[in-house]
C-alpha cells in the first residue's frame, strides 16, 4: 500500500521508505550488551554516572546523576534552573519513551511581553535578567528518572553532583571562553558573584564551588521534584525573579510536571529511527529530511553532489520548523503525522533540482492534509550492561541563561523564553524564525531544536546526540547518515567537520574542512551561498555492535567531554522495583 502510492507519484527509485511507526517495539528487546558505555560533555560527569552504575543502578540512574553533575560544573549549558528532554529504552518490556523537561511559560506570560509600544522588540528582553527565564523542567525530570524508572534512591544518584557542588570543580578553557561572553550580563544581573573572580574570568585552574546549589540539590535529594517547587526553595526563587523584574509565582513552580510523551519513530534504508516528538522539532524534522533523501543513492554520487541534496532536504524540513511547530498541547494531535504523511513528504521531494539551488524565497507550502551559534546546550548518552539506553539533551539556552542566580538557591535561570516567536518573522537568537504555532502562551513550552536519537540498523545501534541550537538538528542528521551509510566508525561521526541550511537565513554554514575548494566551488555554481564560520557543536555518541559483540563510545573533540566503556560484575536493570 505504502509503497504503491508512492510509485504513482513518480519520486525517484528507491522509492521513499520512512513511515512513522506510532507504538512499535523494538526488535532489540531483551538482549544484553557486553559492556556498558557512558558519553558526557565532561569528564566529572561522565565518573559520576559511571560510580552509580557500578553501585548497582540502571542508565536512567546513571542518567540523574550525569545531568546533576553537569548542571554543577556547566553552569553555562544546563541546571536545574533549565530543562530538555530524555529519550529512554527500557530493555525489560521494550518499552520507549520521551521524558520532556522542557520550560514553560510563566502563567502571566503574554503574547507581546518583549514588545515595545510601538510593536518593536526591546532589544535582550527575552535573553537577559528575570524577565527572560521559563519555568525550569529539569529538577521534575531527576525525580521522575529515580521514581519511575531507576533503581537506587534519588539521593543516591544526586551524591556525586552534592559533592561536585560542595567541593568545586576547576575552571577549564571552554568554561574561560564562554564566562568571557556573557561576562558583562553575569556582572549586570548578579551571576557574576558565584561564576567570575571579582568581576574578572577566572584562570584555569581556579575552583568555582556552589555551596548554595549543594544545598537545593540536598533538598530534591530529601523531598523529590516538591523541594524544588515547593517550600524554602520555590519561594526563594520567586522572590528572587520577582524582585529582579520577572513574573513568576508560587502557582507556576507548583503546576509543573515533567510529561512522557511518545517518540516519533521512522526507518530509512532499513534503519530504525527514534527521536524527540514536539515541543522538539528535532524529530520531526530529521525524518523529514530522511525520507527526502531516501529515494537518492548518496554514496554513489559526487560529496558535493550528495551535499547538495542534503543542504535541500534541511532547506525544506526547516521550513516545516518555521511554520507549523510547536508546543503539542497547543497543536492538533495528529499533526506529526500529517507532515510526516508520505503523500506529502513525496510532494516536497518532487520540488528538488539535482542542478540548481532552491531559494528559499521560492518555496511554496506544502500544507499537512486537512483534518548560532552552538556553543550553549549539553548532551550525553548512555547504555547499561542490560541494553537500557538514554539519549539526554539538556539546556538553559544561551551561555550561563539568564544570567541570573536567585540569592539562596545557586540555581541559574534559562533565558528559553526567547525560543519562543517574540513576534511574527522576527528571529531568536539562532537566526530562528516562528509563526503562530510558537507564539508566547502562558504554560506554554517553547519550541526546541534538542534532538535525542536512537538508530538501529539491526547490525548496530547508535545513541547519540547534541548541543548547538539551531545546528543541533542537522548535526544529528549528518551523524545518522553516516551511520546508516556506515560511513566510519561512532570517533568519525563525532569529529567530521559539518554543515548546516536552516531555511532563513538562506546560505550553508559549514566548519573548516567540510567542503574541498572544488566541493565549494561546485555547490556555489549549484547556487548555494556558503558562509564559512567555526568549529560547533559538542557530540556524545555510542555504539553496540551486535555482530562484533563490541561497545564503542565517543566525545566529540570540539568540547572536553570524555566516553567511557566498561564491563560491570552485574546487570541490576531488568530487575522490577518494588513500588
Amino acid at each position: 500500500m505504502f509503497r504503491s502510492r508512492l510509485s504513482r507519484l513518480r519520486v525517484p527509485t528507491p522509492v521513499l521508505g520512512l513511515i512513522v511507526f506510532l507504538f512499535a517495539a523494538p526488535a532489540s528487546a531483551g538482549e544484553r550488551p557486553p559492556a556498558a558505555a557512558i558519553a558526557s560533555a565532561h569528564p566529572a560527569a561522565t565518573a559520576a554516572g559511571r560510580e552509580i552504575l557500578e553501585a548497582g543502578g540502571n542508565a536512567f540512574d546513571a542518567a540523574v546523576a550525569v545531568a546533576a553533575a553537569l548542571a554543577v560544573v556547566e553552569p553555562y549549558s544546563s541546571g536545574l534552573g533549565g530543562g530538555g528532554f530524555f529519550l529512554l529504552h527500557r530493555t525489560r518490556d521494550g518499552r520507549e519513551v520521551m521524558l520532556d523537561a522542557r520550560e514553560r511559560a510563566p502563567l502571566a506570560a503574554t503574547r507581546d511581553m518583549y514588545l515595545d509600544a510601538s510593536g518593536k522588540p526591546v532589544p535582550r528582553a527575552s535573553l537577559d535578567g528575570a524577565l527572560a527565564a521559563a519555568i525550569p523542567g529539569l529538577p521534575a525530570a531527576l525525580a521522575h528518572l529515580a521514581e519511575r524508572w531507576g533503581e537506587l534512591p534519588l539521593a543516591r544518584a544526586l551524591a556525586p553532583a552534592i559533592r561536585l557542588a560542595r567541593q568545586g570543580f576547576a575552571v577549564t578553557p571552554r568554561y574561560r571562553r564562554l564566562a568571557e561572553w556573557r561576562r558583562e550580563a553575569l556582572i549586570a544581573h548578579g551571576a557574576g558573584r558565584i561564576f567570575l573572580d571579582h568581576g574578572r574570568v577566572p584562570e584555569e585552574g581556579y575552583v568555582i564551588r556552589q555551596p548554595a546549589l549543594a544545598r537545593t540539590l540536598e533538598r530534591i535529594a530529601e523531598r523529590g521534584a516538591a523541594g524544588f517547587y515547593r517550600g524554602e526553595v520555590a519561594r526563594r526563587l520567586v522572590d528572587g525573579v520577582r524582585a529582579a523584574g520577572g513574573i513568576w509565582t508560587l502557582e507556576d513552580l507548583a503546576r509543573y510536571r515533567a510529561i512522557e510523551r511518545e517518540p516519533v519513530r521512522g526507518t530509512y534504508r532499513g534503519a530504525r529511527i527514534v527521536s524527540a516528538p514536539l515541543p522538539s522539532a528535532g524529530g520531526i524534522v530529521l525524518l523529514e529530511a530522511l525520507a527526502l533523501l531516501e529515494p537518492y543513492d548518496l554514496e554513489r554520487l559526487p560529496p558535493a553532489e550528495r551535499a547538495h541534496l542534503v543542504i535541500e532536504a534541511m532547506r525544506r524540513a526547516y521550513r516545516d520548523r518555521a511554520r507549523h511547530l510547536g508546543d503539542p498541547d497547543f497543536l492538533p494531535d495528529d499533526l506529526a503525522a500529517r507532515l510526516l504523511d508520505p503523500v506529502r513528504l513525496a510532494a516536497i521531494g518532487r520540488g528538488i533540482e539535482r542542478e540548481r539551488a532552491t531559494p528559499s524565497v521560492d518555496l511554496r507550502p506544502v500544507l499537512p492534509a486537512a483534518a548560532g551559534r552552538g556553543t550553549d546546550t549539553t548532551h550525553f548518552s548512555i547504555l547499561d550492561a542490560a541494553g537500557n539506553r538514554v539519549a539526554a539533551t539538556l539546556s538553559i539556552n544561551l551561555p550561563f541563561g539568564a544570567a541570573i542566580v536567585p540569592p539562596g538557591t545557586g540555581v541559574v535561570l534559562n533565558n528559553e523564553m526567547d525560543d519562543f516567536a517574540i513576534a511574527l518573522g522576527v528571529p531568536n537568537a539562532y537566526e530562528l524564525i516562528g509563526r503562530e504555532a510558537n507564539l508566547i502562551a502562558p504554560g506554554k513550552r517553547p519550541l526546541s531544536s534538542m534532538t535525542p536519537t536512537f538508530v538501529d540498523t539491526g547490525e548496530r545501534l547508535a545513541v547519540l546526540g547534541t548541543p548547538g541550537g539551531s545546528r543541533i538538528i542537522s548535526m544529528v542528521l549528518l551523524a545518522v547518515l553516516d551511520a546508516v551509510h556506515g560511513r566510519g566508525d561512532v570517533h568519525d561521526w563525532v569529529a567530521r567537520p559539518r554543515f548546516h541550511h536552516q531555511y532563513l537565513p538562506d546560505r550553508v554554514q559549514h566548519e573548516p574542512g567540510a567542503f574541498t575548494e572544488a566541493q565549494a566551488a561546485r555547490l556555489r555554481a549549484l547556487g548555494h551561498a556558503l558562509d564559512r564560520i567555526g568549529r560547533y557543536g559538542n557530540m556524545q555518541a555510542l555504539v553496540w555492535d551486535r555482530t562484533a559483540d563490541r561497545v564503542e563510545a565517543a566525545s566529540d573533540p570540539r568540547g572536553e567531554g570524555e566516553a567511557a566503556v566498561f564491563r560491570l560484575r552485574r546487570a541490576r536493570a531488568d530487575v522490577e522495583r518494588p513500588r
